[in-house]
């Protein structure tokens, strides 16, 4: 092929040749203004540039150096080539057509038009493609036949976005797979038959619901129809790759459409909870299992399990169940993935293998960018203790939020854009377009299956009616909504498509359509319809209802003193810090010299005796590997080399994993993410340790609609340990309490346990406890107030008998001059640190002071409440007076509003209650030591020696 722009080296020659010696050093000076700046070179000696390429005396060598005769304006031009091919790779989605309908906001795609680098098309048409690329395919033969190739791959109705991942090897196999067509789903004519069945029972679903419940919020997956088929594209990939579990999150747009086509959950099933809404009852047709509890939840909240099996190979896929809070389960079901993955029952760490488990959570597009869960989960994904080896994400895009549109909820380009800061590919793509939308996700599956990363699919569509079918949208974008309304459906799309390749007869179409509208009219016909509007409530399990008191949790003196002596192996050549291996040797010497137990000492113990019993256990938090107070120490850094190993994955008598990590500075997302692990993993003691209790505030959804009220909301079963640093001690507002009250405004139905345990031995029974109720219906979260200065403070400790012959007890009564019981006038019952403060108190003045008038309780577990045992104290103690509660946090938050009630119906009729502590307040501490110092102090002795006749706004009387 001849190229027009090459010239004779012999002209060249010939021509600089003839230039006079006089006149070079002035060609000379103009050769560099036009290197520079060529437009300030004068047209005629431009154009002998131009035509004959640089002075021969300027060159080095020329004839050597330009041997292949190509012109400096030759050069240039391949090299604005080269830039312009690179930018359509990058920018060609300024230009696809990924938008069904014409929403698409205001994009300036100069980038990927040749004339923005001074280009033309017979330009390109006489550069050879292999210039541009030197492995180009064959039937490319010029620049301008790439340009069209790489716009009809990269700006068609599917773009792709992967120039911010930094990973050379990964950007080679992401080119390499859109520039081959290696990623596409290439379709047989009966897979697309298939295809254009699924969208239109997806389609006609909606439709069915519509007629039949009028007005009823169902959230329409109509305009992101596509969605279903993507999934269940993906359900096949897995299935065929003998993936164990696939778990997928999403939102309630398109949920009831996904639940029935990807879940298989019963149409009659779906129906039945649709005339709940209408005061009757619609009985399916025959007995369904279904996850619900016993207060049950709005059909688009809830999730499902299905089982599938291809011959050997079974896959079971869980949708989880999900608030309105949204994108809140997307960590949840991180840690679902997680528990699926790891393997727990050997000693160590737990094996993870990536392939066992896949997720996939779908998210919506306002909510990706405005809800920050998202930007925390996906932190999670390249961290050790909480990466899943990649999760597909898909934003079901339809361009509103409600009823903002997409230049008011986000100010970033696309919804996408977020994931490009953890450098996730990205792949748009039209939802009219199915099969590119399947190549879609056989591209995103494929690169998290080879690198084990995440991958993020924006399928664009729209909404075709309101938010959730009572709303009206032409109020608020009329100009959009006359659009769709003119809009034809994806399913009538892909049909005339395939009537267009003689794929389907042109009735084919109808008759699909009326055989789904038949099947689902025949499911409902055959369904009882039962006007009895008072149905029996489902109610709580009767286990959560049994007493939780006595626990066999004691341990063996000999298996406490192996594992105590086993804490101080290390592995060869090991050389931790010194400080911190004098803290293990003292620890270690507690059995030899009957010393005392300290909190730390008797958590360690706790976990050894809990591995021991072939239970697994995982414990995260930030700074928790060492404790957030330097007490814990449970990974030890080898000083010389940086290598790790934590002393409970050397004891003998293990038969468990421990996993322990430091968590991201997060709260949400990383509770989350243990809240998903406890439930997928019922059988392992999952722990989440805040650094201060008063972080919790950052992951109040989670408390609010997982942990407290999952199970009886979905039957959503978590056995899991939050531990809250909580305690006044001067450090502000912000590191004094773990918001006690708001636990205890969410206690009912024995949801929970609420613990502020003030001895170590109390601490140790009370995790051995929480281990026993694993996978059992007795299980239920553990909510404890951790100490902070008390950690090392010697009124906590206790004896090793404790440990091996004790148990938990709900109520503890303080050591003081008992003395005979018909003496004592008044009891002072409290929780938590302000009695370990009295305690103190009571043992100074012990010498001059007679208290065989007080009793002192310490409330263990403030819920479930034990009144059984308060009862107990009122029948020794006859001659009562008065009940104090004291407690150290103001009257407005910490116990008091919780047990006063509780407390004043067991009082004989002359007894009173009263209430010592701070003054109601906005702040939940006080922010200067010296006040709090004087306020503590104040409560204590007020507690002490209050007289009935002394109240003030810091006393009160109940009765």
């Amino acid at each position: 092929m001849g190229v027009s722009y090459v010239t004779e080296k012999e002209s060249n020659r010939g021509f600089w040749h003839t230039i006079h010696d006089a006149n070079k050093g002035y060609i000379e000076e103009q050769y560099r203004m036009y290197l520079q700046q060529s437009e300030t070179v004068q047209n005629s000696v431009r154009d002998l540039f131009e035509r004959y390429g640089p002075p021969i005396w300027t060159t080095n060598q020329e004839s050597e150096h330009n041997q292949d005769n190509v012109s400096l304006n030759t050069i240039k031009k391949v090299t604005k080539a080269i830039r312009f091919i690179d930018a359509i790779r990058r920018s060609g989605h300024l230009a696809a057509n990924i938008y069904p309908i014409q929403m698409k906001q205001e994009q300036d795609n100069t980038l990927i038009d040749e004339a923005t680098y001074g280009l033309t098309v017979a330009d390109l048409k006489n550069i050879p493609a292999s210039f541009i690329w030197e492995e180009s395919p064959n039937h490319l033969k010029t620049a301008w036949d790439i340009v069209k190739e790489l716009k009809q791959q990269y700006s068609s109705t599917i773009s792709f976005e992967y120039d911010h991942v930094n990973n050379e090897v990964e950007k080679s196999w992401l080119q390499d797979q859109i520039e081959s067509g290696t990623y596409k789903a290439y379709l047989s004519n009966d897979e697309q038959k298939d295809l254009l069945k699924l969208l239109v029972d997806v389609e006609e679903f909606e439709r069915f619901l519509a007629k039949t419940f009028v007005a009823q919020k169902r959230f329409s997956i109509e305009g992101l129809d596509v969605l279903v088929p993507m999934l269940q594209y993906l359900v096949q990939q897995t299935l065929y790759d003998n993936t164990d579990n696939v778990l997928i999150g999403m939102a309630h747009r398109g949920r009831l459409n996904v639940l029935t086509h990807i879940l298989d959950k019963p149409f009659d099933r779906l129906l039945s909870e649709f005339y709940h809404a209408q005061g009757k009852v619609l009985m399916p047709s025959s007995p369904t299992d279904s996850t619900i509890g016993w207060t049950g939840d709005v059909k688009y909240h809830f999730g499902t399990k299905r089982h599938i099996e291809n011959g050997n190979n079974a896959t079971k896929v869980t949708l989880g169940h999900n608030p309105s809070h949204l994108e809140f389960v997307n960590p949840v079901v991180q840690g679902f993935t997680r528990a699926c993955q790891d393997m727990r029952y050997q000693s160590g760490y737990p094996i993870q293998n990536q392939d066992k488990a896949c997720s996939i959570l779908i998210h919506g597009d306002a909510a990706f960018t405005g809800q920050g869960v998202v930007a925390e989960t996906l932190n999670l994904s390249g961290l050790t203790g909480y990466q899943t080896g990649g999760t597909i994400h898909i934003i079901a895009n339809n361009q509103i939020g409600f009823t903002t549109n997409y230049n008011q909820s986000r100010s970033t380009q696309y919804p996408s854009d977020l994931a490009k800061g953890f450098e996730i590919p990205i792949i748009h793509v039209n939802a009219d377009d199915p099969e590119a939308c399947l190549s879609a996700m056989k591209m995103a599956y494929a690169y998290r299956k080879k690198f084990n990363k995440d991958f993020l699919i924006d399928l664009v569509g729209y909404r075709r009616y309101g938010h959730n079918e009572m709303d009206e949208p032409r109020a608020t974008q009329p100009t959009l909504y006359r659009e769709i309304d003119q809009h034809p459906s994806v399913t009538k799309i892909y049909a005339e498509k395939l009537l267009d390749e003689s794929v389907i007869p042109k009735s084919k179409l109808s008759q699909l359509q009326k055989g789904a509208s038949h099947h689902f009219q025949s499911i409902y016909f055959n369904m009882i319809q039962n006007n009895n509007t008072n149905q029996e409530q489902n109610v709580a399990p009767t286990a959560l209802k049994n007493d939780l008191y006595k626990s066999d949790t004691a341990v063996s003196f000999d298996l406490l003193h192996t594992l105590n002596q086993e804490s101080l192996i290390r592995p060869a050549n090991f050389s931790a810090f010194k400080k911190i291996e004098g803290i293990f040797k003292r620890r270690a010497q507690v059995f030899e010299e009957k010393q005392r137990v300290d909190w730390s000492s008797a958590e360690f113990l706790a976990f050894g005796s809990i591995l021991a019993d072939g239970i697994s256990i995982r414990l995260t938090g930030q700074d928790t590997e060492r404790g957030a107070f330097a007490h814990r120490h449970l990974v030890l850094h080898d000083i010389n080399s940086e290598k790790t190993y934590s002393p409970l994955h050397g004891l003998s008598s293990s038969r468990a994993s421990f996993d322990i990590h430091n968590s991201p500075l997060s709260e949400i997302a990383a509770l989350g993410f243990e809240y998903g692990y406890s439930v997928q993993a019922s059988k392992t003691l999952v722990i989440w340790e805040a650094q201060f209790g008063d972080f919790m505030n950052v992951g109040q959804v989670m408390f609010d609609e997982f942990i407290t009220a999952g199970r009886a909301k979905w039957g959503e079963k978590s056995n899991m340990v939050i531990l809250l640093p909580h305690g006044y001690e001067g450090q502000g507002p912000d590191h004094s309490s773990g918001r006690l009250e708001r636990f205890l405004t969410a206690a009912a139905e024995n949801n929970m346990i609420i613990a502020n345990v003030t001895t170590s031995a109390q601490y140790f029974h009370l995790l051995r406890r929480q281990a026993t109720l694993l996978d059992s219906d007795a299980a239920r979260p553990l909510i404890v107030m951790t100490p902070k200065s008390l950690l090392r403070h010697e009124a906590i400790t206790s004896e090793v008998f404790a440990l091996s012959d004790g148990e938990f007890q709900t109520c503890l009564e303080q050591d003081v001059d008992k003395g005979n019981p018909k003496q004592v006038k008044r009891i002072v019952i409290g929780t938590g640190k302000v009695m370990v403060d009295l305690a103190e108190l009571m043992k100074e003045k012990a010498d001059n002071t007679d208290y065989t008038w007080l009793r002192a309780i310490r409330l263990e577990q403030i819920y479930p409440f034990h009144e059984n045992k308060i009862q107990d104290l009122l029948t020794d103690f006859q001659n009562i007076e008065e009940i104090v509660w004291i407690q150290e946090e103001p009257e407005n938050m910490g116990a008091w509003r919780f047990v006063k009630d509780k407390i004043h119906q067991l009082l004989p009729e002359k007894v009173k209650l009263r209430y010592v502590g701070r003054c109601e307040r906005s702040s939940p501490a006080e922010g200067d030591l010296t006040s709090h110092q004087k306020e503590q102090k104040r409560i204590i002795q007020t507690a002490l020696e209050l007289t009935q006749s002394e109240t003030n706004s810091y006393v009160s009387i109940v009765k």
